[in-house]
């Protein structure tokens, strides 16, 4: 996985597989979801990024992984 910050297209690019796009839907309004040829999502773009998160701080960005829970 990767993420990606463009600045000077005021865009964030999460890439969840190596493969190529084959087709791209936006899924709102500024929201585009890349797929393979399988129809798996293979990137999530995010454009008008400093509208969306006007605090955000690049140079902080944090991961976090959430353990699962035993299903009931």
């Amino acid at each position: 996985m990767k993420l990606k910050v463009d600045h000077e297209a005021d865009a964030l690019y999460l890439t969840l597989d190596d493969a190529d796009a084959v087709e791209s839907k936006e899924v709102s309004p500024g929201i585009i979801v890349d797929y393979n040829g399988d129809g798996k999502v293979v990137g999530i773009e995010m454009l008008s990024l400093s509208k969306r998160a006007p605090k955000l701080d690049t140079g902080k960005l944090e991961f976090e992984t959430v353990q699962a829970t035993a299903p009931r």
